[in-house]
């Protein structure tokens, strides 16, 4: 059981509670909430050290992989080309998903009032939301360069130009900010009136309105359009791009040509279906088909996990970047 306070203006009174202190506001007839309890993925002391170390190795990982990824992508200049500059803002972006949290949870781990702040479980929602849809729209980005690279060659360094990939760049950022924004409309307007639960490991929109007491008058239309725009535009680009890819490379008459077109996208192929699979089973599959713990693990994996392989993926599959890791390599040791 833990403890609830509510505070009006003329008194205050203590209501019945359960197990930990939550700060609410009474304004009006509505309880406001200034603090969430975070109930994480276990309770079980045991299991949390041992998530704890697991994460936060896959968290380091993460950051070390992807800011390796940046360096060698800045330092490299065979890599100077729109397809690893794109690569390196995925990295940049998976940095800032996995951040947005991973550190939050860590120290849940380890504390007994795993609790957030109403702006904390504000910044954590909208910056998730906000790297989420820059990664969707990243992905996309490098779909339609291998489309142009692949089915239009000549064309290549006209339509990927330097000013065309820093507004592809610029569009996602927007387009991440734009959705970003339609979370936290949604999430401005929720009253609660108590419960402050939030059953997952971050402050997720679906949780949220789980504990409001808006009702029927919940304005999450904005959220839910938006994400749907972004899934449904994205996919669509990827599908059109690789649909094109496909048909040009099995018109190639060289074996060679065609294992070398394939090559240059089995990576992003790996990246994007891990990626869209797990956020559809999050968003498309029907609420009843899966469990909340399902659920918490399919975010997991989506939000720290995937940021972890993104390098891997590359890195392994790619011949251009492990070249120039091994010639980087070789300079630092013979320098």
């Amino acid at each position: 059981m833990y403890q609830v306070k509510c505070v009006t203006v003329e008194n205050r009174r203590e209501l019945p509670t359960v197990g930990i202190v939550s700060k609410q506001m009474e304004t009006g007839n509505h309880t406001m909430v200034t603090e969430f309890i975070i109930l994480g993925l276990t309770e079980d002391p045991t299991l949390s050290f041992v998530l704890f170390t697991i994460i936060l190795c896959i968290y380091l990982v993460t950051v070390s992989g992807n800011l390796s990824t940046i360096l060698l992508i800045r330092v490299s200049s065979q890599l100077h080309r729109p397809m690893y500059f794109f690569l390196s803002q995925l990295a940049s972006v998976d940095i800032g998903y996995s951040s947005s949290v991973t550190p939050n949870m860590l120290v849940n781990f380890l504390v007994e009032r795993s609790s957030i702040s109403y702006l904390g479980c504000t910044i954590q929602l909208g910056s998730g939301a906000f790297f989420g849809t820059v990664e969707c729209f990243l992905l996309a980005t490098m779909a339609y360069d291998r489309f142009i690279a692949i089915c239009n060659p000549l064309l290549y360094s006209t339509k990927m130009s330097t000013q065309v990939c820093i507004q592809l760049i610029v569009g996602s950022y927007v387009g991440g900010f734009l959705n970003a924004s339609s979370f936290l409309l949604s999430f401005f307007p929720l009253l609660f009136c108590g419960p402050n639960k939030v059953n997952h490991f971050f402050c997720d929109l679906a949780p949220l309105v789980e504990l409001s007491c808006s009702g029927g008058d919940v304005p999450i239309v904005p959220a839910s359009f938006c994400s749907a725009f972004v899934i449904i535009v994205t996919v669509f680009v990827i599908a059109i791009s690789y649909t094109y890819i496909l048909i040009t490379i099995l018109k190639m008459r060289s074996s060679e040509g065609r294992h070398k077109a394939f090559s240059t996208c089995t990576s992003h192929l790996t990246a994007v279906t891990l990626f869209y699979g797990t956020i559809t089973f999050i968003y498309a599959m029907p609420k009843s088909s899966f469990s909340t713990d399902q659920n918490k693990v399919v975010s997991v994996f989506y939000m720290v996990v995937i940021p972890m392989l993104n390098p891997l993926i590359y890195s392994l599959r790619n011949n251009e970047i492990k070249g120039a890791l091994k010639r980087q390599l070789a300079r630092k040791i013979f320098s």
